[in-house]
C-alpha cells in the first residue's frame, strides 16, 4: 500500500495529542499508525455517522499505551465517561459546538436536533432522545466538549 493512500490526522483522546495514519478503510483488520506505532482494529458498519465514528474511536483507544507503559504491559484504556442519566443529552464524541437550536423552556420532540457538534471536521446533529422540556443548556456555541459532556438536560 502506496503513502497515497493513507490518510493521516491529528486525533485528540482524553485531552492528548496523537499522530494517527489510517490505511484502507476497506480492509479487515484496518492497519493505523499511532504516533509511529503500528495496531489493526476491526471496524463494524453502523448505520449512524456518529455511532460509527464512537466505535472506531472506541476500538483504537485501549490500543494506546502511554508514556511510561513497558511493552511487557498491557495498554490501559482511558477513563469512560460518567453514564448519562435519561435527563441528560451528553456529547457522543469531542468536539465543537457550532450551533444551538433550543434553549430553556422549549418543548421537544424525540429526535428533535438541539445542537450541531463538529467532529473531525464532520457536523454531527445531536437530537432529543424522547419528548421532553429543555431543562437546562449546559453548552454555548464555540464551546469545545469532550466525550460525555453534559450538554441538555431534560424535565
Amino acid at each position: 500500500m502506496g503513502p497515497a493512500s493513507r490518510r493521516r490526522m491529528k486525533v485528540v483522546v482524553n485531552g492528548k495529542l496523537y499522530t494517527v495514519e489510517v490505511e484502507d478503510l476497506a480492509t479487515s483488520p484496518v492497519r493505523v499508525t499511532v504516533d509511529g506505532r503500528p495496531f489493526e482494529v476491526d471496524i463494524e458498519t453502523i448505520e449512524s455517522e456518529v455511532a460509527q465514528v464512537e466505535r472506531v474511536a472506541a476500538l483504537a483507544r485501549p490500543a494506546i499505551v502511554e508514556p511510561g507503559a513497558g511493552a511487557d504491559r498491557p495498554a490501559q484504556p482511558p477513563a469512560t465517561p460518567r453514564s448519562a442519566s435519561p435527563r441528560e443529552i451528553t456529547a457522543p464524541m469531542p468536539g465543537n459546538i457550532l450551533d444551538i437550536f433550543v434553549k430553556v423552556g422549549d418543548s421537544v420532540s424525540g429526535g428533535q436536533e438541539l445542537c450541531a457538534l463538529e467532529a473531525m471536521k464532520m457536523k454531527n446533529a445531536i437530537r432529543a432522545s424522547r419528548d421532553a422540556v429543555i431543562a437546562t443548556v449546559e453548552v454555548t456555541e464555540g464551546q469545545s466538549v469532550t466525550h460525555g459532556a453534559v450538554l441538555f438536560t431534560l424535565e
